[in-house]
């Protein structure tokens, strides 16, 4: 990865966190993106002190000026994009959707699909001129099989996964390759009330293979090989990160 530039959103901590990292082991620029710019400087510096090269940049990507913002500040810095990775999202509700209103359902969308659709669409252009890029959107198995209580956001990763299988469609072309991946139940801040509670962690543990909950590492390293020339002939696919969960 030495000398590309890579985006990462949502890179405060938990799987973002780990793929901005890795990335920067493996020689990238990284511009660390969240909504705090606190929080992103902690990540950046962590980067540094570690030998790697990382820029803060604060942003909602729910928010289109900012999500434009955060690449064209990139591309004034650093001259470019080479990788994308949407890994930011919300999950403000839980429950049935009969239940939820608009205005929740807005605001799923606003960062778990149309956030990631206008990074890549600003990106686009950097990377078909250097004749070759990675989009790398975070789903979720929620994504493939609707979880219980998370109908919402199931839907908006689903789209998530249809958007890259359109990206991979479009942008093959020009060079530009567009992989999703969908973790399972990983041990993070955003998915806490799932592996805290026993009686969930105890009947996913019993339905998939490998019987472990996942840790960040576990998607930062498939995300590393789909950035990089390594997958140069994967375009369009939907990678489980799940411990054969959905198996």
């Amino acid at each position: 990865m030495d000398g590309r530039v890579a985006v990462v959103t949502g890179a405060s901590k938990g799987i973002g966190e780990a793929i901005a990292r890795a990335l920067a082991e493996a020689g990238a620029r990284v511009v660390v993106s969240s909504r705090k710019q606190e929080a992103v400087d902690a990540v950046a510096h962590a980067i540094g002190q570690a030998g790697g090269e990382a820029m803060a940049v604060a942003c909602n990507v729910g928010r289109i000026d900012e999500a434009r913002a955060l690449v064209d500040r990139t591309i004034a810095e650093w001259g470019g994009v080479d990788v994308v990775v949407n890994n930011a999202a919300v999950n403000p509700v839980y429950g049935p959707v009969l239940e939820q209103d608009d205005a929740v359902f807005d605001k799923i969308l606003a960062v778990n699909v149309k956030g990631p659709l206008e990074v890549c669409r600003r990106a686009y252009a950097s990377m078909a001129a250097r004749g070759h890029g990675s989009v790398i959107n975070v789903s979720s198995i929620g994504g493939v099989s609707p979880e219980p209580g998370l109908g919402l956001y199931s839907v908006s990763k689903a789209a998530l996964i249809s958007l890259t299988k359109v990206m991979a469609q479009e942008w093959g072309p020009a060079g530009v390759r567009a992989n999703v991946i969908c973790p399972g139940l990983i041990r993070t801040k955003f998915s806490q009330a799932l592996w805290q509670d026993k009686q969930v962690l105890r009947r996913t543990l019993a339905e998939q293979p490998i019987r472990r909950i996942g840790v960040p590492e576990d998607v930062a390293g498939l995300a590393l090989f789909l950035a990089s020339d390594a997958a140069a002939y994967c375009t369009g696919g939907v990678h489980m990160a799940d411990g054969g969960y959905l198996t």
